[in-house]
């Protein structure tokens, strides 16, 4: 089967919960993905939230802390037909001001038929990608911690084959008193250093930019993440309301504007209970050429905190074929 067509099923497969799936054809948009129900669930991007749970550093490794200190994170996602995600992470305190961690992500798209040039279906494959990362961060003030992630990606797609490493560059100020984070990311900088074949597949670089405050008195937290921000047009298809066969073009001021931003608002009266919600206008924008759905674009997310034990799990629509479910678990170690 041809690597193109693979590629275009397995974008296809990841639908609205990779950030940059619309925006070009790469072997490589299942990097976007999260690996935190509580990121998947605020929008599928957010790289300021602070919490105590390794799984939250997928998109900040400046999020990594002493404070996770021997805690091992577990996540699973059911996706579009027979499409499964899956990780693990685990993380450890490097002295009073640093720490590092080391993960697995693999993402397999079910079953395809494999045919030769003529079209003779001559077997199965099993597409699949694999991503290896170590993480490292450290504080640089009282208020200020950089992170770095290295990772190497390996992809299997029938005959063909490819690796490539990346690197993920982070910063996040946090003042504790006035509940307030800030955070900038450089994501995916990297290549390939094996192709699939004569064709390079670029990594989807990313800058992007995160804002997370409580509200004071009360227990609620707003977040807003700017992503995409290497290109500022971001122009998309409507369909309309389907009666019309023609599509238009959107890319006005006020759109591309929105397909750059990420909304998310969460609740968490105490340290053992939250629940969030999140609206993506690039997921909505993006599933106007497929069957979209009032909820396309929104998200939720809850999770509890019980003894040595963390539970999170999410729930999205990107469209009304595809709802999709994300379950995260995360162990204190160290309290066993």
């Amino acid at each position: 089967m041809n690597i193109r067509s693979v590629i275009s099923y397995i974008v296809l497969c990841l639908g609205g919960i990779a950030a940059n799936a619309a925006d070009g054809s790469t072997a490589y948009n299942f990097l976007d993905v999260t690996s935190s129900s509580h990121i998947y669930g605020l929008g599928g991007v957010n790289i300021s939230i602070i919490e105590d749970d390794i799984n939250v550093i997928d998109q900040n490794p400046a999020l990594l802390g002493p404070e996770i200190e021997k805690q091992m994170g577990v996540d699973y996602m059911r996706y579009l037909g027979e499409s499964n995600f899956a990780g693990v992470r685990y993380g450890m305190a490097a002295g009073d001001h640093g720490a590092w961690a080391a993960g697995i992500k693999y993402f397999g798209y079910g079953s395809m038929k494999s045919a030769d040039e003529t079209g003779v279906v001559t077997g199965t494959f099993s597409p699949k990608d694999i991503c290896f990362s170590a993480s490292y961060s450290h504080d640089i003030t009282g208020y200020l911690r950089g992170g770095i992630t290295l990772k190497g990606i390996y992809s299997s797609y029938d005959k063909y084959s490819a690796f490539a490493v990346a690197t993920d560059l982070g910063l996040n100020y946090f003042d504790d008193e006035r509940d307030l984070s800030l955070s900038f990311v450089v994501a995916n900088l990297g290549g390939q250093l094996k192709r699939f074949n004569e064709t390079y597949d670029r990594l989807p670089v990313d800058v992007r930019l995160g804002f997370t405050k409580g509200l004071g008195s009360i227990p609620f937290r707003i977040s807003v993440t700017a992503w995409n921000l290497t290109k500022w047009s971001l122009p998309y298809v409507d369909v309309g309301d389907g009666t019309s066969v023609a599509f238009e073009k959107k890319e006005s001021f006020a759109s591309n504007l929105f397909r750059h931003l990420v909304f998310a608002a969460e609740y968490a009266p105490s340290d053992r209970f939250y629940v969030g919600v999140g609206y993506n206008y690039k997921i909505r924008t993006d599933m106007s050429t497929y069957s979209r759905s009032f909820l396309s674009g929104f998200s939720a997310c809850a999770g509890v905190n019980v003894s040595r034990f963390g539970v999170g799990v999410a729930i999205a629509q990107p469209h009304t074929g595809a709802t999709t479910f994300m379950l995260n678990l995360n162990m204190r170690l160290y309290e066993f």
